[in-house]
C-alpha cells in the first residue's frame, strides 16, 4: 500500500452526481470560491461561497474526470466557462430534498504549486465554508 493516497474527495463526489442524476434528481455543488484557481462568475459569489447547479440539461458540457470539474453553463445568458478543482467542493446535494454530503475545505500549502499530489506535508487548513440548508 503507498504511504501517499490520493484524495477520496473526487470519487464521492462522481459518485454522488451519479446517484443523485439516476435519481431524477438536481445535484447542487457548493463552491469555495476562494480556493486556489476556482474559476466561477464571481458576480453571483456570495460570502466566498457559490452554489452551482450541474444537473446534466443545465450544461452545456461537463468533464469530471481528474482533479478538476469542468463544464459551461449560461449566468445572464451569458455562456461562461466554470474550472473548480474538487478540493474546492464543501458539498453536493439534491435541490429537491437536501440529500448529499458536505465535505472539508482544506487549503494547499501555499508554497507548493497547485495541484501538487505529491506533497507530503500536511495541507494548512485556512477556515471552513459557511453552508446553509437548502429544502
Amino acid at each position: 500500500m503507498s504511504e501517499q493516497m490520493t484524495s477520496n474527495k473526487p470519487y464521492l463526489i462522481r459518485a454522488f452526481y451519479d446517484w443523485l442524476v439516476d435519481n431524477e434528481l438536481t445535484p447542487y455543488i457548493a463552491v469555495d470560491a476562494q480556493y486556489p484557481n476556482v474559476l466561477v462568475p464571481v458576480q453571483h459569489v456570495q460570502d466566498g461561497q457559490i452554489v452551482l447547479n450541474i444537473a446534466p440539461e443545465s450544461l452545456g458540457s461537463i468533464s469530471m474526470a481528474g482533479e478538476v470539474i469542468e463544464f459551461t453553463a449560461r449566468f445572464g445568458g451569458k455562456v461562461e466557462h466554470l474550472y473548480i478543482p474538487y478540493e474546492a467542493i464543501a458539498a453536493i446535494y439534491a435541490r429537491e430534498n437536501g440529500v448529499g454530503s458536505s465535505f472539508s475545505v482544506e487549503y494547499p500549502d501555499p508554497d507548493v504549486e497547485v495541484p501538487e499530489e505529491t506533497q507530503s506535508s500536511k495541507p494548512e487548513k485556512k477556515g471552513k465554508p459557511s453552508l446553509s440548508i437548502v429544502k
